[in-house]
């Protein structure tokens, strides 16, 4: 049987991609990586890490790309498809990474402990 890739989303100089790569290499986790840069987002994707994750989780508030769009375009994300509209765009303001796991579970952004934990879902 074939065991589903693990698959992670970002942007190759992102510190947060760079983190979760360097942990899954160290832990000897074989996984592809898609660049958001390079391969554009996934839209057919989008609608999951959304139904998984919510928009206001995957749309990155803190980061740069947000603070440099104006007033008018951070009042108008209020919802999914907003959110898509604006991920679609701008795919830097997505939060970093997107991993989706072999066994079907999405997560956003690193954390150690997530990561572990996911490992041991496998």
């Amino acid at each position: 049987m074939n065991t589903p890739l693990l698959t992670v989303y970002g942007i190759p100089n992102c510190n947060s991609v760079k983190k979760a790569r360097a942990w899954l290499t160290e832990h000897g986790v074989s996984y592809a990586f898609h660049d958001f840069k390079k391969q554009g987002v996934p839209a057919d994707l989008l609608a999951r890490w959304l139904a998984a994750v919510g928009w206001e989780k995957l749309v990155n508030r803190q980061g740069t790309t947000w603070r440099k769009l104006d007033e008018a375009t951070h009042l108008a994300v209020v919802n999914d498809a907003t959110a898509t509209a604006l991920m679609l765009t701008h795919p830097s303001v997505i939060k970093r990474p997107v991993v989706m796991w072999p066994q079907g579970a999405i997560s956003v952004g690193f954390d150690e402990q997530v990561f572990a934990q996911q490992l041991a879902n496998e």
